[in-house]
Parts: C-alpha cells; structure tokens; sequence
C-alpha cells in the first residue's frame, strides 16, 4: 500500500497564501477555488497553478460553491462567510472584488451563529447550508426561499450533502455524532444513525475522542461516506443506486454500512473526496492521505473498503480541505508556522500510456 512505481499522484507544487486555507472548491472550466481565514477567496488556473481572480475583505470564509455555466466563463460562486451566504458573479473584468460586488448576500444565521457548509444539488437549483447551532436548511435559488428543518443537531452541525436522483433529500451530519436524512421539502426526518451508539469495527482500539463527525461525501450513486473525530471514515452502502430508480435511499441502513480505521489517536479530522462511484481519499488532519476503494464481499456478504494507496502531504502541516479534480488532487491548510498553504498533487501516467 505504501508509495511505489504504481504511485497514481505525485507532488507536483506547493502554493502559499497569508492566511490558512479553510475550504476548496472545484470550480469551472479547468479552475479551482480556495477559501481563507482572513476572508479571502482566491480562483486558480489549474495548468497554470497561478490567481486569476479574488475576492477580499469577507468575514472568515468556510465553505464556497461554484455554479458552472457555459465554457467560456467562470461561472458564478457561494461564499459561506460567518453567518452569511454571498453571491457573486465572477464573470466581470474586476481582478479583485469586494464584498460590495455580492449580487446577493443571505443572512441564514442568527446573531453569532456561523455557517460551516454549503453544497448545491445536482440541478444547481437549491443551495443547502448548515450552521454550528445545529440548523440545517435549503435556500431555492429561484425564488430566493429559505426552508429549515424541523429536527436540528444537537451539536454543531458541520457538514450537508444532497442525494443523488433524490429531489427532495439531504444528509447532515453533526458533532452529536449523528446521521440524519431529512426531506427538505416537507421538512421532516426520513432515517437517521447515531454512530456514538452504533458497533465500532472489530479494528477499532479505544479511542479519546467521540464520533464526532467533521466531514462527509457523497458518490455519485448515492455512496455517503462520513469522516469522524475518532479516525474512522463510516461508509453507508445501502442507498446505492445501482440500476433502475430505488424505491427509497436506504443510505443509513446499519446493516449495509461499515467503518475503517484511517487515523489514530485523538482529534483526527477527516475530509472525504469520492474520485469515482466506488473509490474515495480520505485525509487525517495531520495530513495522511489515503486512496480507498469500496468492494470485495466479505463472507457475511457485505461490502468492504481497502486501502489501496497512501501518501503524507510534504508542506501542509494541518489539513482543513482536499479536493480531487481534472487529474489533480489538492489539499488545503497551514503550515508549521501557521501561515496558508495548498499542495497540489498530479496524475502520474499509467505504465505504457504515452
């Protein structure tokens, strides 16, 4: 498992910024985006690895979302700022905008509540967002409504992700360390997993922290994977789809989930990327990256997650984002002194391409 010839990314080159990096999006048309601490967001070339656009003088940014449009033009952007959600348009001849250049600024936060997360739906028509109070909510992008649920975490709810082919439905996840899968359009819970309750795998030693969970993907065929405080990524089989429309995601079932061990010890962060239906990065926060693939029954007849490769980020010294897009996988944080810094990795060809 370890690096070898069969290395699929190599370290291609590090980029620095003044403040920490929080948060990575894939942007369009070949571009990426970076958030940071200091309110600044910055939208890099990927061949070129150079800033060929920014957005300064924001509160501490913690999540951006990018709506692709055309070729041709970089789209538009969601910037989750505090407690506020901001639009804008980046298509302008501005290098550098500002605040005041939001078409639309959404205050989804009460007082001092703080946005952690958004993630738009496939159809780019609904945004949804949740918030260190626990709230979870969706803003329809048409008609600018705002729709909260009626059950919240009890924690800080950290992380959101629409499913797949399923109009009306999204997970949260929380630092209460549950799961839950709401229909936002009747506002109401559909199925939901307490892993602080659920049986940890046979693997697991004794942990300091609780299944917080810090992070979350979703595969395109309905796959959720949650990263956990206790250096598990918990894997949830059971909504996949696999051929024709499912009757209902089943995405929380326990008995078609399983956990894996990716870091140890106490206060690991993890940040999940799906790269493909079943194959998935994983990132402690001490930036030990892991590529694993979901398959292989096992002899009760259930899936299973291998690691298939893994690599230590060489600058990042603590990882708050990673992202794989067009060949590249990108992972974001600070460095030992503190300041903002992103590494970017590369495809390496397989043996015989040319």
């Amino acid at each position: 498992m370890e690096e070898s010839q069969e290395t699929p990314y190599a370290f291609r080159q590090t980029l620095k910024t003044p403040a920490p990096i929080s948060c990575l999006a894939k942007g369009s048309l070949d571009h990426f985006v970076a958030g940071s601490d200091d309110g600044s967001v910055r939208v890099y070339n990927q061949d070129t690895l150079k800033v060929v656009k920014a957005i300064k003088g924001l509160g501490e940014v913690s999540s951006v979302v990018c709506m692709e449009y055309n070729t041709g033009v970089l789209g538009d952007m969601w910037v989750a700022s505090n407690r506020h959600a901001l639009h804008f348009a980046m298509d302008t001849e501005k290098m550098v905008l500002a605040k005041a250049d939001a078409t639309l600024t959404l205050e989804l936060g009460a007082d001092d509540d703080v946005l952690n997360e958004l993630s738009l739906n496939q159809k780019k028509t609904q945004l949804a967002f949740c918030l260190d109070s626990g709230e979870v909510g969706v803003v329809d992008l048409s008609t600018k409504q705002i729709t909260r649920m009626k059950t919240n975490h009890d924690n800080i709810c950290g992380t959101v992700k629409f499913i797949p082919d399923r109009p009306s439905e999204l997970v949260s996840g929380g630092y209460d360390s549950r799961l839950l899968h709401h229909d936002f359009h009747q506002r109401t819970v559909l199925s939901r997993l307490d892993l602080g309750t659920s049986p940890l795998s046979e693997s697991s030693g004794v942990s300091m922290s609780p299944p917080f969970i810090l992070s979350s993907a979703m595969s395109p065929s309905g796959i959720l994977a949650a990263g956990t405080a206790d250096g598990r990524v918990w894997i949830g089989t059971g909504g996949e789809k696999m051929s024709g429309k499912r009757r209902k995601w089943e995405g929380l079932k326990q008995d078609e989930a399983f956990t894996a061990d990716v870091g140890h010890g106490p206060i690991v962060a993890l940040h999940v990327t799906f790269i493909g239906p079943r194959t998935l990065f994983a990132s402690t926060l001490m930036g030990n990256i892991t590529l694993h693939e979901i398959g292989g029954l096992t002899a009760d007849g259930k899936l299973d997650i291998s690691p298939k490769w893994k690599k230590a980020t060489t600058d990042v010294h603590k990882v708050n984002a990673i992202i794989a897009t067009g060949g590249l996988v990108i992972i974001g944080g600070l460095n030992e002194n503190g300041g903002g810094v992103i590494e970017v990795w590369e495809k390496r060809p397989k043996s015989g391409d040319v």
